[in-house]
């Protein structure tokens, strides 16, 4: 077993910066077989003046796959712009210290605010990766559920850095397109870090069971992601979040989706072409990106 032992503060950011490019991907991120061809599901609205391609992300992958597309390869080509969720997701000097801010707690140990049954799980879980878990009592239990979602990925061979918007983002960079964000670095860290405790705890303890259960969850979602089955990529993703942790739907999908509608109609006033890529449960569900923007009379086709 690879083992991870980290030492010291500055090793658990690391961590985290890791980590970073699955944020919220937790719940967002489709994970990819490396010997499998994929074609993401895209998606396109347009008016007299202006297309806009929409593509749900996998924010990780394993090195060797092949999902680019003749649909993805065009898209990309026609469009002046491309959107992600955060323009600059590996800003490491922009990360750090909103983790500093927002990921520790000096005052009260993160095993006083877990139950005993909580401890346990966070125990095994800790000793599975090699990580003293005293070093993770100064830590918010938002963070801490982030570190867990991305090792057992990491241990399987997935890397944030083969993920489909940093690879797009690169390819953009060299053909000189502009990059922009619906968000920034400081707001998606805010979307957990200003969850009320039980409900960072709830998002901990769910993580701690799905590391429980070891790479199956991903298998199953990709295949639904190769098949294109996007209702189960929306049974496995966004039915679960939405039970088990309805605050953190909420708060993670459906208000972002309705903010994001809002400034894609504002792009849509103008013209041109746009390549938006987001994670892709963003892209399915009852509360979808697609619904928030058929409220405002704005019909988006399957490409």
């Amino acid at each position: 077993m690879n083992r991870i032992a980290p030492a010291s503060h500055k090793d658990h950011v690391g961590s985290w910066r890791r980590c970073y490019a699955i944020f919220i991907t937790a719940f967002t991120a489709l994970l990819l077989s490396p010997v499998t061809f994929a074609e993401p599901a895209m998606w396109v609205v347009r008016d007299a003046d202006s297309t806009i391609y929409f593509i749900g992300t996998a924010h990780l992958l394993r090195h060797g796959m092949e999902w680019k597309s003749p649909k993805i390869d065009k898209a990309l080509a026609d469009s002046s712009e491309l959107w992600l969720e955060v323009p600059d997701p590996e800003n490491e000097a922009a990360l750090l210290p909103l983790i500093q801010r927002y990921g520790m707690d000096n005052k009260k140990p993160l095993s006083q605010k877990l139950s005993a049954v909580q401890n346990e799980k966070l125990a095994r879980a800790a000793t599975e990766y090699s990580i003293p878990k005293e070093n993770l009592e100064p830590m918010q239990p938002w963070l801490v559920g982030m570190m867990f979602s991305a090792l057992p990925l990491q241990k399987a061979g997935y890397d944030p850095h083969a993920g489909v918007d940093l690879i797009l983002q690169g390819e953009a960079k060299n053909k000189g397109e502009k990059i922009l964000g619906f968000e920034t670095m400081e707001e998606q860290v805010r979307f957990l870090a200003e969850l009320p405790e039980s409900d960072q705890i709830a998002f901990l303890d769910n993580t701690l069971d799905d590391v429980a259960e070891g790479i199956a969850k991903v298998e199953k979602l990709a295949s639904a992601w190769v098949n294109g089955d996007n209702a189960a990529i929306a049974d496995l993703l966004v039915t679960e979040v939405k039970a088990k942790t309805p605050v953190l739907y909420q708060k993670l999908i459906v208000d972002r989706n309705a903010r994001w509608a809002e400034k894609i109609e504002t792009i849509l006033r103008s013209s041109g072409v746009q390549l938006i890529a987001v994670g892709a449960a963003h892209l399915v569900g009852p509360d979808s990106v697609q619904t928030q923007l058929a409220k405002r009379g704005i019909k988006v086709e399957p490409y």
